[in-house]
């Protein structure tokens, strides 16, 4: 059986920060066409929430965009330079 917890409303959850692609390039130092290629193409980077057309992700996502861009770039150095 399970037993649910049930959260008052006197009591605040905290939101975690979501962010756009926009934001996420924008932190991240890269031009937006980069980090949407990146989402597009990697499965494994979900977005948190979806809020119409706007795609929203966690903390988390930015990483692992930064991890695949490191890729991408350590691949480019090795194959041009």
């Amino acid at each position: 059986m399970t037993i649910l917890r049930r959260i008052s409303p006197e009591t605040p959850t905290p939101i975690p920060p979501l962010l756009t692609p926009g934001l996420m390039a924008h932190d991240l130092g890269v031009p937006l066409h980069r980090v949407l290629h990146i989402l597009r193409t990697r499965k494994h980077i979900q977005p948190r929430a979806v809020a119409g057309n706007i795609r929203l992700y966690r903390s988390e996502a930015v990483a692992k965009v930064r991890q695949e861009l490191d890729l991408q770039d350590s691949h480019r150095r090795g194959r041009h330079g």
